[in-house]
């Protein structure tokens, strides 16, 4: 059994997979639209929770949400199930691809058999679409990588019911419903308040003043906590950053792509602008990474390293309040 169903490769997983359901139900929306509607772009510090024994650091907004917005500001409904039972989720994905339709699953990264090794963590959010299935496997269209693949029926069952933070809990997802005038100005304006609220937010974590707190607290690291801990919690906030996710770097040139989208639709020049500030802003957050790896490889010739990089991501800090600053006023 398989279903009529295009897979396009995205830079990010949940975009990806939403908007390559919603152009399989004939809404022809792209991946950054999906992502700049969807308000994805984001920056929390939370130094009391951590993760893989380093301080949390999440780049985006929580998992579904992105979704769950795209949604609500095009007036699209979308089915989503958490099942308590293998059988019951087992029984309701076949269910949906009897009836012709190709459905998005929340799944663990940790067993999935197709990822190369050093992919595979303990990841509970990533999100991939089943359009099928044979005897032994299940068809599988995984954004982000270049073309189909499959996982046996074991294989689902065991990433469907990962365990840990976020476990999916068998969670599935489907649009049920799409109107046929879709009202993507008011939507992309949205999507942009909503995203400049959260950057300049006036809390200490949050956004740009989070990304500021973060600046400082990697300055006291190998101080408090000596070497080896400070180069693992820098390894870790880089592997947030680049690797789970795209969420330095590769966000932001998702979102320059959505501005760029987003200026021909609402027929606003600054936009375009504002698109080419946000791709540099990227490029200095793909820098930091590269200059943060060279640290805790112990490749970096540079004395006082912590601190050096502690100034380039000050730099983009005070960057990107600028520059959201300008965004909200472009809009307004």
């Amino acid at each position: 059994m398989e279903l009529t169903f295009t897979h396009h490769q995205s830079a990010h997983c949940e975009n990806g997979v939403a908007s390559n359901l919603l152009k399989n139900s004939g809404l022809n929306i792209s991946e950054p639209m999906v992502f700049g509607i969807g308000s994805g772009l984001f920056f929390v510090y939370l130094p009391f929770i951590k993760v893989n024994y380093a301080p949390a650091i999440s780049y985006r907004t929580l998992p579904g949400q992105i979704f769950n917005k795209v949604a609500t500001r095009l007036n699209l409904k979308i089915k989503r199930q958490k099942f308590s039972s293998v059988s019951n989720a087992t029984k309701a994905l076949d269910e949906n691809l009897k009836n012709n339709i190709p459905t998005g699953l929340q799944v663990g990264v940790y067993n999935l058999s197709y990822f190369p090794d050093e992919y595979r963590f303990h990841f509970n959010a990533h999100n991939l679409v089943v359009y099928g299935k044979t005897d032994k496997d299940y068809l599988v269209s995984d954004p982000v990588m270049e073309t189909v693949t499959t996982l046996t029926h074991e294989e689902l069952d065991k990433v469907r019911f990962a365990k840990g933070a976020f476990a999916p809990r068998g969670q599935m997802y489907y649009p049920i419903q799409i109107p046929k005038d879709i009202d993507l100005k008011s939507a992309i304006i949205k999507g942009i308040r909503n995203t400049c609220r959260d950057m300049l937010a006036p809390m200490p974590i949050v956004g740009v003043r989070g990304i500021k707190f973060v600046s400082k607290q990697i300055r006291k690291w190998p101080i408090k906590h000596g070497t080896k801990k400070a180069n693992h919690y820098l390894a870790q906030m880089v592997r947030m950053q680049e690797e789970i996710g795209t969420g330095g770097g590769g966000f932001r040139f998702i979102y320059a792509a959505f501005l760029q989208e987003a200026s021909v639709i609402l027929g606003n020049e600054e936009l375009k602008e504002l698109s080419k500030e946000m791709t540099k802003i990227g490029d200095s957050w793909r820098d930091f990474a590269v200059e943060a790896s060279r640290i805790y490889k112990n490749r970096s010739a540079k004395e006082d390293a912590y601190n050096t990089i502690a100034d380039e991501l000050l730099d983009i800090a005070n960057r990107e309040e600028i520059f959201f600053k300008k965004l909200k006023k472009a809009i307004s």
